[in-house]
């Protein structure tokens, strides 16, 4: 439901918003454009593939200056159509930060295949923040890639927290990783509005640089 979810994304009070699976229709109004209104915050959007309403992809809501904005298809194969959306933000004393926004295949070697295009994309060099649903729930490839990438060791659900399903939340499938960066206190908002808006709890972090 937009309006709760538009109040959820309104208590989080994020510098930065990533959102997957978001549907820009065709011909209804763009309820993303208005999100971004609403909340003061800069759209970077990316599709991942066409629906047959509108167009289905990841999006970017930022109050910090973007200086970039591109697309990384993540497309394997004929069946699945994945991408990723990659922004530049300044922050801070004129150092870039990426953020990338992505949401991973569920097939296990299709997920590490798209793991390896995003840590091999060279205009990701610098300090990078990966978030979205990783469909990692359990220690796959693709974890112990991104665990390795990003010199992290939270892999599992006994360490990252439970964000999926939002009414009853088991899988740790919503993760944060950063590279040139730390993330801190990293957490889920838990309510009733939250476990309604989304079939996915949010995902908060801290990061630092």
């Amino acid at each position: 439901v937009p309006e709760r979810a538009a109040a959820v994304l309104e208590r989080l009070d994020a510098d930065v918003i990533a959102l997957q699976e978001v549907l820009r229709p065709f011909d209804a109004p763009d309820l993303l454009a208005e999100l971004a209104n609403r909340l003061g915050r800069t759209l970077a959007f990316a599709t991942t593939r066409i629906h047959r309403n509108g167009e289905l992809g990841n999006a970017i809501l930022t109050r910090r200056a973007l200086d970039d904005a591109f697309t990384l298809d993540l497309t394997t194969g004929r069946l699945e159509q994945r991408a990723a959306l990659a922004v530049t933000l300044d922050a801070g004393a004129g150092h870039p930060l990426s953020v990338v926004a992505t949401h991973l295949s569920l097939v296990d070697r299709t997920r590490k295949r798209q793991v390896e295009m995003l840590l091999g994309e060279p205009r990701l060099s610098g300090p990078v923040v990966l978030l979205g649903d990783m469909n990692a729930w359990r220690k796959c490839p693709a974890v112990r890639d991104l665990d390795a990438a990003f010199e992290d060791d939270r892999h599992h659900n006994r360490a990252w927290p439970v964000s999926y399903p939002a009414m009853a939340p088991v899988l740790a499938l919503d993760r944060i990783y950063a590279r040139g960066a730390t993330v801190t206190g990293l957490t889920t908002l838990d309510d009733g509005t939250s476990r309604q808006a989304s079939d996915h709890l949010p995902v908060l972090a801290t990061v630092a640089w």
